[in-house]
């Protein structure tokens, strides 16, 4: 199923603004949604929006392997208490493979970090859409994050055409915070991202198509 660019404008137009409407428009199921989730900062927000909405939402969390002790302890944790229907993709190399062969973690300015992205996020994400079928991807990503997705709108087209929905776009820290306690939500802030390095940098995910 494609979804026409003049769809997305008019979602954009009328629910831009409203989370719930806009995971409700998102977790139709004739668009095989998913959910991604890396178990950062605010991440039982939008996952606790999509599953109150659809409980089996395949939730998609691609473990590069090199996240904190913290933050696996988060992820057991958040998905038992919200019964995450999750789905974990890995790079096809394991860290102590990749290491072996190619050395520790490379820098943000070597030149080796883009094949490194590709291996440990990129390919994994691209190959958990192809098996789930997904042509939906729900994401917790806020404006105010980083400067590329301070220029997005809440529903957009990404990587391989997937409809990209972020329905906490406009969300500030406060509001995020707020919704944590309504509903008695843990979080994490003891957050690793290989790809990222920087809270600032995108990790390619998010980029232009």
């Amino acid at each position: 199923m494609v979804i026409a660019q003049q769809e997305l404008d008019r979602t954009n137009a009328d629910l831009g603004r409203d989370p719930a409407k806009l995971v409700a428009w998102a977790l139709s199921p004739e668009r095989c949604p998913v959910v991604s989730t890396s178990f950062g900062p605010f991440a039982a927000v939008t996952l606790h929006m999509a599953t109150q909405q659809d409980p089996h939402v395949p939730v998609l969390w691609v473990d590069a392997g090199y996240g904190t002790p913290a933050q696996y302890r988060f992820a057991d944790e958040l998905t038992a208490k919200l019964n995450l229907n999750l789905k974990i993709y890995r790079p096809r190399r394991s860290k102590a493979h990749r290491e072996a062969i190619d050395g520790p973690l490379p820098g943000i300015d070597d030149p080796r970090h883009a094949a490194f992205t590709e291996e440990v996020k990129l390919e994994p994400f691209d190959r958990a859409l192809k098996d789930l079928g997904s042509q939906v991807w729900l994401t917790g990503i806020r404006a105010e994050e980083t400067a590329e997705r301070a220029e997005m709108q809440p529903v957009s087209l990404a990587r391989n055409n997937v409809v990209r929905v972020a329905p906490v776009l406009y969300w500030n820290a406060r509001q995020m915070n707020d919704y944590l306690k309504r509903f008695g939500l843990p979080n994490n802030f003891d957050y690793f991202d290989p790809t990222k390095v920087d809270d600032k940098r995108e990790c390619g995910l998010h980029l232009a198509r």
